[in-house]
């Protein structure tokens, strides 16, 4: 995932790659004008994307021997009404953008949030009237990638420090429990979106990944992300709910840990497996249970670890890409004369898509 490269161009991001000794890349395309600062960049230019485009960036991978996938991670069912739309538009020009990029058939799919209405969240039935919500608006859609051959993907992470840490809450995302996801899939039965699966934030809310995965439904599981969580002793707040916000001298008086900031407030540490220390999650297991559902999409590194990307260090970075890779290879790949390597026999190249270019579709226009 290209969001640990936020200061690189693609060209430069490529080279990476084939240092780090991965088959894709996960190209993040977040709006340039966004509200997020955490986390995002943008790697293709999506404001002057057509077929042309689209065919020379197919050419450039296949070059390089890597597939690829968009994404952009945003709230658009929640939020300033302003920048919900914003982002809803945006969503519709990655799915533009994967169908001139050959869609479902090249595996290109669209990486996306769902978000969180706290307007409606805080009113009795809250929960449900964001599942309305998002039906409401999410169902046109998904149509629309369906009619284009393209597949949305929803990641699970809750955004537990999205807003201000004076809020008590901090589910921000709606598809942030696999109840929530199931639910969503009856609402919109469309095979045109499906999930990537991110353990990490699971562990911290003190589920099984395991459990998770053999209660999901293997065709709505696309994609894996390969992110760590170490979990602390949260001894004074509890595991049900995260850290509140209090008067600091008060908490200092009473000895009250408080958090240091919004993304402090579940007392855990965003570490990648095989990097710094042990983590809270048996991925042997994990990858063993992927195995008995007969998962065989991509996993993504996405590297949000403190000691990794928190460095703001490349050589830390690019380590952290590096262990990841080599902690999974035994359990991923087959074993070589040269140790466990991946099978680049079955390689497949991206095609060259015979789409013709359609226009830039906004919500507006989605509606009628």
């Amino acid at each position: 995932m290209t969001s640990a490269f936020d200061q690189l161009n693609l060209d430069e991001i490529l080279d990476r790659a084939a240092e780090i000794g991965v088959q894709g890349l996960d190209v993040c395309v977040f709006r340039k004008d966004g509200t997020r600062d955490d986390f995002v960049a943008t790697h293709l230019d999506y404001e002057h994307f057509g077929p042309k485009e689209a065919s020379a960036l197919l050419d450039k991978f296949n070059r390089a021997r890597l597939r690829l996938s968009l994404g952009a991670f945003d709230n658009l069912i929640g939020g300033d009404p302003e920048q919900r739309v914003r982002n809803q538009n945006h969503l519709l020009r990655l799915i533009r953008m994967a169908h001139l990029l050959g869609g479902n058939e090249n595996d290109v799919k669209v990486g996306t949030f769902v978000g969180y209405n706290h307007e409606l969240g805080n009113q009795e039935n809250g929960f449900q009237k964001n599942l309305d919500e998002y039906a409401r608006i999410f169902s046109p859609i998904i149509r629309y990638a369906e009619d284009l051959g393209v597949t949305v993907l929803y990641e699970n992470c809750p955004m537990e420090g999205w807003r201000s840490a004076g809020y008590t809450s901090t589910f921000n995302n709606l598809t942030g429990v696999l109840a929530a996801r199931k639910l969503m899939y009856e609402m919109i039965p469309s095979s045109a979106h499906g999930e990537i699966y991110d353990p990490s934030h699971d562990v911290w809310q003190h589920v099984d990944p395991v459990e998770v995965i053999l209660h999901t439904d293997v065709k709505r599981l696309h994609r894996i992300h390969v992110k760590a969580t170490r979990n602390g002793n949260n001894v004074y707040w509890g595991n049900m709910y995260p850290m509140q916000l209090v008067d600091g001298e008060l908490a200092r008086r009473a000895g009250v840990p408080t958090c240091r900031h919004e993304w402090d407030r579940h007392n855990y540490e965003a570490m990648l497996p095989g990097f710094g220390g042990s983590d809270s999650m048996d991925w042997r297991a994990f990858v063993s249970a992927l195995k008995e559902v007969d998962f065989t999409g991509p996993f993504e590194i996405e590297n949000e670890a403190a000691l990794s990307k928190g460095t703001g260090n490349m050589g830390a970075i690019l380590q952290g890409f590096k262990a990841a890779t080599l902690y999974l290879a035994p359990m991923l790949w087959p074993l070589t004369e040269n140790g466990y390597q991946y099978d680049a026999t079955g390689f497949q190249e991206l095609k060259q898509p015979s789409n013709k270019d359609i226009p830039v579709m906004t919500m507006r226009e989605l509606a009628g």
